[in-house]
């Protein structure tokens, strides 16, 4: 007689597609074992995403007494570099290496350059702080630098890497490869939270320079490990020619012209902007107004990034169902303004319940639009301009990302001097008064976002008795 399975086996093998949104993205020459190493460069850039805009915002701001003007500012400066996302997918697209390679050579220049930023960050931050015989300028200049490397290498290192694994990808999988490993992104952005939680619950200064320095050695680590060939050698492919072919502008132009792009990178930068002003209050909002020490604020932005991960998840079970993928982003603006009005109620409730639901809310919906709006991007462009739009979408995401944190931190040094002089009435003198005019600023560009997504969501509807094909989490077709 032949051995049944055990009763965890069978389990498994009951598990239907829909519990393993991801199962789809998996192919024949890139199995899920290849596509989990090659996700690690997302790892990276999750880990160094909650450096900056979580963990490190919150000690310069609460233990270093640093301005909260001067941290967005720092935070905001990888803005600098956003815009060229699309200009790096297109040279990836078309670089001509004797080596054969295409994405490789910028994947290791972004690496290094986001190993430099973060190897000298904890000795930038401690000068900027004031506590050292250097004057304060020096401590500015080192930390916008070490700023501006970090993010610009995290920056050129996810733009080439999406691009790297839809080259690995057939074209029908592309999307929901690039979806798997946005989520990864995601992940990398929860595990890391709850480590530098854990090692920076007893802080000084010597912690914050081994957990940073700890974290450039591990970015080198995991890209190499991530990017060991992936990519075959292929000097023909590469070889110079005299075919002349569109350049940046031109090939921009074409991508214009293939639909209603203008709200739909505007949808992106307005919903994105709307979401992401409050990263680089949240963690100072939790401390200063309910409290809480380092590792609990910490602790939140991994509540915040495990509740978009599974936004994603969500997102992405609902658009392999056929939903419109502007529907599903405008699904997301709404569960982003509940939670912003829950976190506005925490401060005069001086509860971290609420606080917390507000946080899990905002993160689920980030996800959903996040989610929503790439593959929104990645289903309207044509087959030969897919990492154009990938770099556009990122370029935008990222630039009103930057130009919102700084903004944020800006507004809300402005209003709570305003609130503290009596400007704005006995009843508004408290230090939440400047966190809270930000989160209704926020809930506002939410708002925005929806009118802007709504047509956009009646253009679907209108071509939806077109012909789709059905491609997993891609979602529908072109518009």
């Amino acid at each position: 007689m032949s051995k049944q399975p055990g009763r965890v086996i069978r389990l498994w093998q009951g598990v239907g597609p829909h519990l393993l949104p991801f199962a789809s993205a998996t192919s024949e020459r890139l199995p899920m074992s290849r596509l989990l190493r090659l996700s690690l460069f997302q790892i990276s850039c999750g880990m160094a995403a909650i450096l900056l805009v979580g963990t490190l915002n919150r000690v310069m701001i609460v233990e270093l007494k640093v301005p909260a003007w001067l941290v967005a500012s720092m935070v905001a400066l990888p803005l600098v570099f956003a815009p060229l996302r699309a200009l790096i997918g297109f040279r990836s697209d078309n670089y001509k290496s004797v080596l054969g390679w295409k994405r490789v050579p910028y994947l290791w220049l972004g690496t290094t350059i986001q190993f430099g930023g973060l190897a000298m960050m904890p000795f930038a931050l401690l000068v900027l702080s004031g506590d050292t015989w250097a004057d304060p300028w020096a401590g500015q200049l080192a930390a916008a630098i070490a700023f501006l490397m970090t993010g610009a290498g995290m920056h050129m290192v996810q733009t080439v890497g999406l691009a790297l694994a839809t080259d690995l990808s057939p074209r029908d999988q592309q999307p929901n490869v690039v979806a798997m490993l946005s989520a990864m992104q995601l992940f990398g952005m929860v595990l890391a939270g709850l480590i530098f939680g854990a090692l920076l619950a007893d802080f000084s200064q010597l912690r914050l320079i081994q957990v940073v320095q700890g974290a450039a050695a591990l970015t080198l680590i995991l890209n190499f490990v991530a990017a060991w060939q992936q990519e075959a050698r292929d000097p023909t492919r590469t070889a110079k020619t005299d075919a002349e072919e569109p350049g940046f502008l031109e090939s921009f132009r074409m991508l214009r012209r293939t639909g209603p792009w203008n709200r739909r990178l505007l949808g992106a930068g307005l919903g994105t902007a709307g979401f992401a002003m409050q990263d680089v209050l949240l963690e100072p909002y939790g401390g200063q107004i309910l409290g809480l020490s380092v590792g609990g604020t910490t602790a939140l932005s991994a509540c915040l990034a495990a509740a978009a991960v599974c936004g994603f998840l969500r997102a992405a079970r609902r658009l392999s169902q056929g939903t419109d993928a502007h529907m599903v982003a405008a699904h997301g603006g709404l569960f982003g303004i509940a939670g912003f009005s829950l976190i506005v109620l925490a401060a005069p409730f001086e509860t971290t319940l609420i606080f917390a639901m507000g946080v899990a809310l905002i993160g689920f919906g980030a996800g959903l639009f996040g989610h929503a709006t790439l593959t929104a991007c990645m289903a309207a462009a044509p087959p030969e301009q897919t990492g154009l739009a990938l770099g556009v979408w990122g370029a935008v995401q990222a630039t009103a990302a930057g130009c919102a944190m700084a903004f944020g931190g800006g507004l809300r040094d402005g209003i709570s001097a305003l609130a503290e002089s009596g400007a704005l009435g006995d009843g508004y003198t408290g230090p939440a008064t400047g966190y809270i005019g930000v989160y209704l600023i926020e809930i506002a560009l939410l708002f925005v976002t929806l009118a802007v997504v709504g047509p956009l969501v009646r253009r679907q509807r209108q071509v939806a008795a077109r012909p789709v094909t059905g491609t997993g989490l891609a979602g529908p077709a072109p518009v």
